[in-house]
């Protein structure tokens, strides 16, 4: 074995391999959901649903245990098979260990609040309603907001519990995952911005009145 190849392995464990199978169980899932929803709909839209379904099911079902862990304890005291998944990200940022208020609160009004959004957002595009783009928009704010608020206060403070000398930790934990999370909302935001162009313009065409 190389040597890149012995500190690859040292670096992704088991629980490493178990925990990013996860995710990608997560997105496999999401998928399916989104082209059995999404049967009707657009190829556009339904690339838009598994990103929602994806986006709901990381809420509900990683997430809200994280809550439910730092509300009765800490995800560092917790034994339990999601408990192992989030001491994995924690040793990218420490903060998810030991109930950091700020995340806490972050993500407590991420599950109630952002989830059901997601649901009602996916709902609204399945049945083609005019409120879709700006659940749209005020979904893909509150995930911006909520990734900035994740991180501003932490590097402000000169990012003393982030782990970025390990490859891991950074690219995939860190800039991957969180980055999927900012990405995605601005091309979601994107698209509202030209649909609202382009009906703003279709409204303003000769003989076209607003109703």
């Amino acid at each position: 074995m190389s040597v890149d190849s012995e500190v690859a392995a040292s670096i992704l464990s088991p629980l490493s391999a178990r925990c990013l199978l996860a995710c990608g169980l997560q997105l496999a899932v999401a998928y399916v959901l989104a082209q059995r929803l999404g049967a009707r709909c657009s190829s556009t839209d339904r690339w838009v649903l598994v990103w929602l379904c994806y986006d709901a099911i990381v809420h509900f079902t990683l997430e809200g245990p994280f809550v439910y862990m730092s509300l009765v304890g800490t995800v560092a005291t917790s034994d339990n098979m999601l408990a192992e998944l989030w001491k994995e990200y924690g040793k990218a940022d420490k903060r998810w260990l030991y109930s950091d208020p700020t995340i806490v609160s972050i993500e407590l009004l991420t599950v109630i609040f952002v989830g059901l959004l997601a649901v009602i957002l996916i709902y609204s595009i399945l049945k083609n309603t005019f409120y879709r783009h700006f659940l749209q928009i005020a979904l893909c704010v509150c995930e911006l907001y909520g990734g900035w608020m994740t991180f501003c206060p932490e590097w402000l403070m000169g990012s003393p519990s982030l782990d970025t000398s390990n490859w891991l930790y950074f690219w995939i934990y860190l800039v991957f995952f969180n980055g999927l999370w900012i990405i995605i909302p601005v091309v979601l935001l994107l698209q509202s911005w030209f649909w609202f162009q382009d009906t703003y313009y279709l409204q303003k065409r000769p003989g076209k009145k607003f109703t």
